[in-house]
């Protein structure tokens, strides 16, 4: 599927200036470095939609063997994670309508784009994707188990956060997206947990609010060791 670049229109333009400069008049306190370093990394501005075909994926293809591969929206489990281990990241070409600002019922191209992509320059966050998705293929028929890996998922790539100097970073692309969410997880009231990889693949998450509780990893690092024992927590569930 193509992004249909040309059929962006300049009310689209203006919606994606909107959601950046909003986003970017937090973040830079309140992200991670490695995901800040990849908004110049991966050439995303305000004034403009990102071209995947011509900008953002020739940059990604260099650093990490990346790319955005354009998807109608959410895509069945088997599909999404054979992408993720082709080391193509979906997402959707779609943006969000003002009217749309304060809910959507799936993820538009700004929160797959802007909130996912830029850490998509950072080699053990990419390598962590490539080995849960390997994971996840081999467990694709069991549905109980694949539950387990998609809070991996959750919990990490959309609403993680992680320490840096001492200080509480977002990574989670979920979190990044999200002007509400990306206060609202740092709150003290809050609970953070350190990451456990056996505690976080038996915590069930949901998805129409923010969350009660978010884990915290100390690297990127830790995120890909993590997987390598991973099997043997899923085996009691396959």
């Amino acid at each position: 599927m193509n992004q249909a670049y040309q059929q962006y229109t300049k009310a689209d333009h203006r919606m994606w200036k909107r959601l950046f400069e909003g986003q970017m008049k937090n973040l830079p306190a309140i992200a991670s470095k490695d995901y800040l370093t990849g908004i110049e990394k991966v050439g995303f501005v305000a004034d403009h939609i990102p071209n995947f075909e011509l900008e953002t994926n020739p940059l990604l293809r260099s650093q990490t063997g990346w790319e955005v591969y354009v998807v109608p929206g959410l895509i069945p489990h088997q599909e999404f994670y054979t992408h993720l281990y082709n080391r193509q990241f979906p997402a959707s070409n779609w943006l969000r309508k003002p009217e749309q600002m304060d809910y959507l019922e799936e993820p538009d191209m700004f929160h797959d784009t802007f909130g996912h992509v830029p850490l998509l320059s950072n080699q053990a966050f990419c390598d962590f994707m490539s080995q849960l998705s390997a994971i996840a293929l081999r467990y694709i028929d069991h549905e109980e188990t694949l539950q387990r890996i998609s809070r991996l998922y959750w919990y990490t790539v959309e609403f993680g956060l992680i320490y840096e100097q001492n200080d509480l970073k977002i990574y989670g692309g979920g979190i990044i997206s999200s002007a509400g969410e990306s206060h609202y997880c740092l709150s003290p009231q809050v609970p953070k947990i350190d990451f456990d990889l056996e505690l976080v693949l038996n915590t069930p998450y949901h998805i129409d609010r923010y969350q009660d509780h978010y884990f915290v990893i100390q690297s990127y690092e830790q995120l890909y060791e993590s997987v390598t024992g991973m099997e043997k927590f899923l085996v009691a569930y396959s």
